[in-house]
């Protein structure tokens, strides 16, 4: 359960066919396979970023699939662990164009408390398979989310990384998305150094 106005807003979309049998699978899943992050988790970036409060959303594609790495934020880990090289590469640019230093630590609570969702097109993941989770129902809910988040009528700022920037960008209404391959690893080698398209 959301303490916040997302609770109320999901309501009915919880209720779907298509949401129940997603919750049915992932009871399955977490009893069948190791599965991130833990069921407490999931929703955190709905959690600790109100509708109302959200000024930003970083879109990502799904959890990150390694041991204790996944904790519900899009591209966020624990402070105890390893900086992936996604985020490593966001800390590289925002230190580029804002002289903003790198933290020690990926972990990007601080960042949702202050408006921003951290949001991924899919929720859960299997450990160490990367998109296991993709098709099970988490992208109608998340498109869910988008749509609830255009209904304000104040604008929010959406940052559309990886594959997600091509999936989701119908959803926008307002002027633009910024998207690009960014911050992915395999994306930065090769390529010129511009970050939105």
């Amino acid at each position: 359960m959301l303490n916040n106005d997302w609770n109320e807003l999901l309501e009915e979309e919880k209720e779907k066919d298509y949401f129940l049998q997603l919750k049915q699978k992932l009871n399955e899943e977490y009893k069948e396979h190791r599965v991130y992050p833990a069921k407490s988790e999931i929703l955190n970036a709905l959690a600790f970023t109100p509708r109302e409060a959200t000024k930003v959303v970083i879109l990502g594609q799904d959890p990150y699939h390694g041991k204790g790495q996944a904790h519900g934020f899009s591209f966020s880990v624990r402070p105890d662990v390893t900086i992936p090289p996604s985020l490593r590469n966001i800390y590289k640019e925002l230190h580029h164009d804002l002289d903003i230093p790198a933290p020690n630590h990926g972990c990007l609570l601080h960042w949702a408390e202050q408006g921003v969702l951290l949001l991924n097109d899919v929720l859960t993941v299997r450990e160490k398979q990367p998109n296991s989770h993709k098709g099970i129902g988490w992208e109608r809910f998340t498109d869910a989310v988008i749509e609830i988040l255009n209904q304000r009528e104040r604008p929010v700022v959406f940052l559309l990384w990886g594959k997600t920037r091509t999936e989701k960008r119908r959803f926008y209404r307002y002027r633009e998305a910024y998207g690009d391959r960014f911050p992915s690893p395999k994306s930065i080698c090769g390529s010129p150094r511009i970050l939105w398209e």
